[in-house]
């Protein structure tokens, strides 16, 4: 990956160059989480922008529970420095991006999986590939560092991609993991497992767990669960025999993957009472869930939790964080906090904030909105689908549903 001279193409082809030893004049600070299981280290977490020493000073934590931020008091804003457009015959979206050793990878409506080169964007894909799962769904990095993505889709199958391939060569295995169309998946490459949730199919919703090395039998079969559509699977970090989902029936439950028996498996089930949009480990005790109305909480996994009920309820976080939606919620593997992708079509904009914990009184977890980051002008009045870090070159990546990839760093 081209990076060494931290060098990237605008849309005009205009280089902007950042000497190793220099300080902009927003400076990008990205600390790094690694994701379960992958030598590749991904940053999650944006500690500070704007700030050449972060230790100069401490921030204030604003709590959620007592303000509504339309206008948060400080924003740190970046430029939009290279966009690819993914144009075809009909409108094109970008479903999901993310980051391996051999670049940015993403999917996209017109059911392609494409690689892109960070430091080249506006070139286009380096390699593009057709899936085939009839309408593609889910994108998961398997292992960052081995390059190993997997893609699932409406036919229950799943395909595993190594990106350092090219053509055909590059599907390197491609198998039927359910019976119903897949809508989450999950991958644990220290075991070699990969997870997948399926719509509700003649009243099932089921969860099926694969050893990628085991042949034609998955290792588990999950078929009482959930009432309705899975569309969060995660592995707890560093512990992957726990496994989190999510559900349209309301509920994030946690299993023990070492349990055989079905009716013993889930060690804790929370009630969020509304379809879960994203749902993931934010420490190993501690579950966050977001649901597709935008209510957000935080359960605590903890055995001595009574009742499965929020340890932290946010409500809405469209009052909260001033938006019309959240694109994502990206936790940090050692637990220090998350950050959230909020946006609004009508004022164009994006913005990341942190979840970070309270160092005073009151609630445990809070949003650092003095150092949130402003992405203005976002996708425009389309709606941001996802983003990433690459903090080697000091950028941010987004994803929408107006058919661009876009690269932000601090001018």
């Amino acid at each position: 990956m081209a990076t060494d001279d931290h060098t990237l193409e605008t849309t005009h082809g205009k280089a902007i160059r950042e000497a190793h030893n220099g300080v902009s004049d927003v400076l990008l600070i990205l600390n790094q989480a690694s994701v379960p299981g992958l030598h590749l280290r991904i940053p999650t977490h944006i500690l500070f922008l704007g700030l050449p020493n972060p230790g100069a000073r401490t921030p204030r934590l604003l709590n959620p529970h007592v303000a509504k931020f339309h206008n948060p008091p400080t924003m740190y804003t970046l430029t939009n420095i290279a966009t690819h457009r993914f144009s075809g015959p009909e409108e094109t979206y970008v479903l999901d991006v993310d980051r391996t050793e051999a670049g940015l990878v993403t999917i996209s409506s017109d059911q392609h999986l494409s690689l892109l080169r960070p430091a080249r964007l506006p070139d286009g894909p380096v390699a593009s590939w057709q899936t085939q799962h009839g309408n593609l769904t889910s994108l998961r990095v398997f292992d960052g560092s081995s390059s190993l993505v997997c893609t699932a889709g409406e036919d229950g199958t799943v395909a595993v991609w190594d990106l350092r391939l090219r053509g055909e060569q590059a599907r390197a295995a491609q198998f039927n993991a359910a019976p119903s169309p897949i809508l989450s998946v999950a991958c644990s490459p220290s075991t070699q497992t990969i997870a997948v949730g399926t719509e509700l199919r003649d009243h099932t919703a089921s969860i099926f767990a694969w050893d990628v090395r085991a042949g034609a039998r998955p290792r588990a079969h999950y078929q009482e669960v959930h009432s309705d559509d899975v569309t969060q699977l995660a592995f707890r970090p560093g512990q992957p025999a726990f496994l989190l989902s999510g559900s349209t029936d309301g509920l994030v439950n946690v299993y023990d993957t070492r349990v055989a028996d079905e009716d013993d498996v889930t060690l804790q089930t929370f009630n969020h009472g509304a379809s879960i949009h994203r749902a993931g480990f934010l420490t190993g005790t501690e579950v966050v869930a977001l649901s597709h109305d935008e209510q957000f909480a935080l359960y605590d996994v903890d055995e001595g939790a009574e009742g499965g009920d929020a340890a932290q309820n946010w409500g809405d976080l469209r009052s909260v964080l001033g938006c019309q939606y959240v694109a994502d919620v990206m936790g940090k593997t050692d637990g220090s906090g998350a950050i959230i992708g909020a946006g609004a079509q009508e004022r164009q904009s994006f913005e990341l904030v942190f979840l970070a914990r309270n160092q005073g009184h009151g609630p445990k977890w809070v949003f650092d909105r003095e150092n949130s980051v402003g992405l203005p002008g976002a996708h425009g009045e389309d709606i941001v689908r996802a983003f990433c870090f690459f903090d080697d070159a000091q950028v941010v990546f987004t994803a929408g549903e107006d058919g661009n990839v876009k690269a932000w760093r601090g001018s």
